[in-house]
């Protein structure tokens, strides 16, 4: 059903595009206004939001459904003239707002129909909407976050003399769904040894032997909300005293960085406070990404945490500190939480213990 509390907030912020009519067909941002999921594959779907006025759903005849949504819907077919079919819902004269997300083939079609007197790239009102979480999507990002520590705790026990990446990877899904997860918010990460210092190491056929690290990066969906976390562990053998080093480096980046989260802190701030300390323990050039980003229906949302962001942090905003270190020489490290902005400070929402730890 249409949430209209949502839509307000998207309306509210059209106005800094400089529009106050926007063509949604992003179908993410559609489920999030509407909770109905359409995926219309190559065939054009599309919200119409106008101040004042009930949405428009432009649905295909294929995609028919009777449930009411609280959006009008108009039905197309495969040989509809798209321009034709908007056209009496569009005032010729107004500044289109359409998503980043729109096909060009569909974009292109409008434009050179002339439906509107120009088109303005409006998604930031969509995108500025979600990143501030309401009560409900915080209450089951906390769940999922929750089932994903659950998860971790049995993939630890996974571990063993002998055992495969991928062996470990293919159990995965099995115990999210055993704890009420849908499925993978992406397609998790196991990585032994070296491949932890490639930070998106997809599982192979690698043994685990002693003294190797190992990294978990996994999340899962849970009532369409993603989850998201990296421990890194190591087998049978104490780290090195370098290898200690660096892990201890990567956890005080993490630890350092989630302290100072609190509405109003400028974001590229956080990413620096964490970076120093990497730079500063001499493996800077080991840190090569941003130290994380924006999640909820999609694992990544828009937004990150990174130098180049100079937005402050608001309650309600949910994101990754996700610090590391990659030297292919020696180890790769890295430590991941999602964390909440909460009206006076920020809450974890992941609780497994950032310790290190030897799994026999």
């Amino acid at each position: 059903m249409l949430n209209q509390s949502r839509l307000e907030r998207v309306m509210k912020y059209l106005h800094t595009a400089g529009t106050d009519v926007m063509l949604v067909t992003d179908p993410v941002a559609i489920f999030y206004l509407t909770g109905k999921w359409i995926n219309p594959g190559e065939r054009f779907l599309g919200l119409l939001l106008k101040q004042n006025t009930v949405p428009v759903l432009f649905l295909n005849e294929l995609f028919r459904f009777e449930e009411e949504i609280g959006v009008r819907k108009v039905h197309i077919t495969d040989t509809s003239d798209l321009a034709s079919v908007i056209r009496p819902e569009v005032d010729s004269n107004c500044v289109l707002g359409v998503d980043k997300e729109m096909a060009a083939k569909f974009l292109l079609q409008l434009m050179n129909a002339k439906l509107a007197s120009g088109f303005v790239n409006a998604s930031i009102a969509i995108d500025q909407t979600r990143a501030v979480k309401d009560a409900q999507e915080i209450a089951v990002m906390r769940q999922s976050s929750l089932i994903n520590d659950q998860a971790m705790m049995q993939f630890k026990q996974l571990i063993h003399e002998g055992v495969f990446e991928d062996e470990i990877a293919s159990q995965c899904l099995e115990i999210y769904k055993s704890l009420g997860a849908e499925e993978y918010s992406f397609e998790p990460i196991v990585a032994f040894g070296i491949h932890s210092a490639d930070p998106h190491h997809m599982p192979d056929h690698t043994q685990l032997k002693e003294g190797d690290t190992v990294l978990f990066d996994v999340g899962c969906r849970y009532h369409d909300y993603c989850s998201d976390m990296t421990r890194t562990y190591f087998y049978k053998k104490e780290p090195s005293g370098e290898h200690r080093r660096i892990y201890e480096l990567v956890r005080n980046a993490n630890q350092s960085a989630e302290d100072m989260l609190k509405p109003g802190v400028m974001i590229r701030d956080v990413d620096r406070r964490a970076r120093k300390i990497i730079s500063e323990g001499g493996y800077g050039i080991d840190f090569t990404h941003r130290l994380g980003h924006f999640i909820g229906i999609q694992d990544h949302d828009w937004g990150d945490v990174s130098e180049g962001n100079q937005s402050l942090t608001e309650a309600g905003n949910i994101f990754s500190i996700e610090p590391g270190i990659y030297s292919s020489s020696q180890i790769g490290v890295r430590i991941e939480d999602l964390v909440l902005i909460t009206e006076n400070g920020h809450e974890v929402l992941n609780h497994v213990s950032k310790d290190i730890e030897v799994i026999e």
